[in-house]
C-alpha cells in the first residue's frame, strides 16, 4: 500500500485540548495529566500557549506550568508563541520548540490574530530569527487549510504561498489544520498532490479534527501520499475558539491503535495513552469523542 514504516506524532492535548474548555484545570493537575502523557512514551508534547490569559484563561498560568516541567530527555516540549511577548516567556520556560500559527483564511487570521495575513508574517519571521538564534526548533501551524467558517473554501494558491514564505524563513516543519473538521479523503489527496509537488513530506505534518467523524480515513490518506507527522489530542480533546463549529481534534488514542492495525512503528504505548484519556475526561466532566477510550471501558465494567 505504500504506506510508512514509522510515523511522528505530535500531541497537543495539553494547549489545543484545553484552550476551548470552560473547566479550569490549575498547574499541578496539568502537570499530572503531562506525566501521564509523557508515560506514553510521545515523542513530543506541546504543553501551553503563551497567549494572554485575557484570551484563553484555560492556559493564564502557561509561565508556571512550563517552567515547573521535570523534563524527560529523550521527549520535545513544545509551546505555541503568538507574539515577541509570548517568545520572552517562552525562553524563559527554556522548551524545545516554539510553534507558531497563521491562518490560509484572511477573516479567521484577523479573529485569531487581531491582524491581516501580511501583518502576521514579519512577526512570525522575526520571532523564527529569534528562536533560531537561540538553537530552538521552529513550527508553524497554517489554519483552515481545508475549510473556513467564514470564507468557507480557501484557495490552494493562498496555502501554497504561505507554505514557501514560511519554509523561506527557515520554519522547520509546517502544520497543515482543517480547524473546523471539514476535509475528506478526496479533499486531502488532491491538496497533498499540490503541495508535495513543491514541497517535501518530511516538512508537512497535518493536524485534523473529527467533527464529521473523518478524522482517521483522512489520516490514511494523507499516510499513502507519504506524510509521517500527524497532530493528535488525548481523549479527542480541544477545538478552536475562533471558529465556530469546531469539536475536538482527532483523538491520540485513536491513530496510535489505527497505526499500529497498519503495522506502523510510533513507539508509543498505547495503554498508557488510553489511561492518560481517562483522566482528562473525568477532569473535564464529559463524554469525549476518543473511540478507543470508548472501547477500553465498555470491557472493563
Amino acid at each position: 500500500m505504500g504506506l510508512p514504516k514509522n510515523v511522528l506524532i505530535r500531541e497537543v492535548g495539553p494547549r489545543d485540548g484545553l484552550q476551548n474548555e470552560s473547566v479550569w484545570l490549575d498547574t499541578m493537575e496539568k502537570r499530572t495529566w503531562i506525566h501521564l502523557l509523557e508515560e506514553a512514551h510521545l515523542p513530543y508534547i506541546e504543553v501551553t500557549s503563551f497567549v494572554h490569559p485575557k484570551w484563553v484563561p484555560t492556559l493564564k498560568d502557561a509561565k508556571e506550568l512550563a517552567q515547573s516541567l521535570n523534563k524527560k530527555e529523550d521527549l520535545t516540549y513544545a509551546a505555541l508563541i503568538p507574539n515577541e511577548k509570548g517568545l520572552a516567556h517562552f525562553f524563559e520556560a527554556n522548551l524545545e520548540v516554539g510553534a507558531m500559527f497563521i491562518s490560509s483564511s484572511e477573516t479567521h487570521n484577523k479573529k485569531n490574530m487581531n491582524r491581516s495575513i501580511q501583518e502576521t508574517l514579519p512577526v512570525i519571521k522575526q520571532m523564527t530569527t529569534d528562536l533560531k538564534a537561540e538553537g530552538r526548533q521552529t513550527r508553524a501551524y497554517i489554519s483552515t487549510v481545508f475549510g473556513c467558517p467564514y470564507e468557507k473554501q480557501v484557495p490552494m494558491d493562498q496555502v501554497l504561498r504561505l507554505t514557501e514564505q514560511l519554509l523561506s524563513f527557515g520554519i522547520d516543519e509546517i502544520s497543515l489544520g482543517d480547524t473546523i473538521g471539514e476535509a475528506h479523503p478526496l479533499q486531502v489527496e488532491r491538496r497533498l498532490d499540490l503541495l508535495l509537488e513543491r514541497f517535501p513530506a518530511d516538512k508537512i505534518a497535518l493536524h485534523f479534527h473529527d467533527t464529521k467523524g473523518m478524522g482517521l480515513a483522512n489520516i490514511y490518506t494523507a499516510l499513502k501520499a507519504g506524510i509521517t507527522m500527524f497532530d493528535a489530542s488525548s481523549g479527542g480533546l480541544g477545538g478552536c475558539p475562533y471558529a465556530p463549529g469546531s469539536s475536538g481534534n482527532v483523538a491520540t488514542e485513536d491513530v496510535v491503535h489505527m497505526l499500529h492495525k497498519l503495522g506502523i512503528e510510533t513507539n508509543v504505548d498505547l495503554p498508557c495513552l488510553i489511561k492518560a484519556a481517562e483522566w482528562i475526561e473525568a477532569k473535564v466532566d464529559r463524554t469525549l469523542q476518543s473511540h478507543c477510550l470508548r472501547a477500553f471501558q465498555s470491557h472493563t465494567t
